[in-house]
């Protein structure tokens, strides 16, 4: 019997000013919408590109087991754009459902339950907001799930962000977890804690994933545009697939480096540069 493996993706259709407001003018970033709307698209094709990459490389390497991609969008009627933009960029076929739900908790417990509904074993989830995902985070990520394989009630598996939240969070066909109380959680915790605080309850085991980080502030876009630099130059001497597309869009907008003002805020050095002046 096959084991069936699915990414599930979680994105929006690139519309400006309904994504990554966080970094436009209409909330407290510097971007106009359309930069914005654009930068997000090249991030989500990147993030599919690097998925897609892997699942050929995975099935040579675990012959009895099939990977897919789905992507889940809302409302409903982005579907067929979302279907249109993925053919368009040539990367496909790929599976694109819509989530439903009043809360991003039930938008997210409606599209594991969809992806358990489609047959799958394992499900590894993501956002389409993290333009340094690696080949290696997915591999790693299926590997740690096929080592809950063997605990009676599963387990999960999870990546944190760089802001208290998750990245990548995923778990078995047979465990019994949800997302109910993590994004909106009711004693005030961020993600990556409220997910613990789940598992810990359910006394399940959890697999810690090295962190991923996602874009939503301009805080995270100026970390992220460093790292998409050093992969696109990494890529010809470690074979890691680079993050092109953002990169490019970037470079056209002017903000592939980043430079900052010097910072006095550190701990006194006076005591240690001096005697080694001296001692010069």
């Amino acid at each position: 019997m096959t084991t069936r493996n699915v990414l599930l993706l979680f994105s929006k259709l690139p519309e400006p000013g309904l994504v990554k407001t966080r970094l436009t003018v209409l909330k407290d970033g510097m971007l106009a919408p359309e930069q914005a709307s654009r930068l997000y698209e090249c991030m989500l094709l990147d993030v599919v590109e690097v998925a897609l990459s892997v699942f050929a490389k995975e099935a040579e390497r675990h012959p009895g087991e099939s990977f897919e991609l789905v992507v889940s969008t809302a409302p409903a009627a982005n579907v067929q754009p979302m279907e249109a933009l993925l053919a368009d960029a040539g990367l496909g076929p790929v599976a694109v459902i819509a989530d439903r739900g009043a809360t991003f908790d039930e938008h997210y417990n409606d599209a594991f339950s969809q992806a358990w509904q489609r047959g799958a074993d394992r499900v590894l989830s993501m956002g389409a907001d993290m333009p340094a995902l690696t080949e290696a985070d997915v591999v790693g990520g299926f590997d740690a799930l096929r080592r809950l394989d063997g605990e009676p009630q599963g387990g999960i598996v999870l990546a944190p962000d760089q802001e208290m939240g998750v990245s990548i969070v995923g778990w078995t066909r047979s465990t019994p977890f949800d997302h109910d109380g993590v994004f909106y959680n009711a004693s005030g915790l961020t993600v990556l804690p409220a997910y613990i605080q789940k598992a810990r309850a359910a006394g399940l085991p959890a697999l810690y994933l090295p962190p991923v980080p996602d874009v939503d502030t301009m805080a995270d876009l100026l970390h992220n545009i460093t790292l998409v630099e050093a992969l696109n130059y990494c890529a010809p001497f470690d074979g890691v697939m680079p993050p092109t597309r953002t990169y490019a869009a970037l470079q056209d907008m002017g903000m592939d480096e980043v430079r900052v003002m010097p910072n006095e805020l550190r701990d006194p050095r006076a005591h240690i540069d001096e005697e080694g002046a001296a001692q010069a």
